[in-house]
């Protein structure tokens, strides 16, 4: 089964990217908007129980997270995805670099380019005027993520949460 890990903006930061997505992003229904902290992997049940403690003491000695999001972006030329960019943090580096190490260990496929999606499978021209207009709104949000998420996918393709892990507990 393919499993991932992401955090969920506020539901104010959702219903704002959801209002974009509706129009411009095919997988609108699959998933609610995100920050991806893990790519798609395999895992099995056997291996889910080793994995949800590791993520358990990840959670448990990272602190909540501060995320803000000041521009439109997108990944054009390499492919026609819009974003939100959320202001990389090194608490949000170190959490990334965590949930690739341990029974998780992984090399990313890409950088970790902190983001969160309007758009994506867009025609060059749609993707051009698209960004274009974006681009002229002023984007300026800011907001504490107290958690993140084991997500996992069913056959039709969405992604549910299979289990929550709250940040902080042993940080103070």
């Amino acid at each position: 089964m393919n499993y991932g890990i992401a955090l969920f903006p506020s539901k104010k930061l959702q219903d704002l990217v959801n209002s974009y997505r509706k129009r411009y992003d095919t997988n609108y229904a699959l998933v609610p908007p995100h920050l991806t902290l893990k790519t798609a992997f395999e895992a099995t049940v056997e291996n889910l129980e080793q994995i949800t403690k590791e993520l358990r003491q990840i959670a448990d000695k990272s602190a909540p997270l501060t995320i803000s999001i000041k521009k439109v972006s997108s990944f054009s030329p390499v492919n026609n995805v819009i974003y939100l960019k959320v202001e990389p943090t090194e608490e949000l580096q170190e959490l990334h670099e965590k949930l690739h190490t341990g029974s998780l260990e992984s090399q990313p496929e890409y950088a970790f380019v902190p983001h969160i999606t309007i758009g994506q499978n867009l025609s060059d021209d749609e993707h051009s005027d698209v960004l274009g207009s974006l681009k002229m709104l002023e984007m300026k949000h800011e907001e504490v993520v107290d958690r993140f998420h084991l997500l996992y996918q069913l056959e039709n393709g969405t992604w549910t949460v299979y289990e929550t892990f709250l940040l902080g507990k042993d940080c103070n």
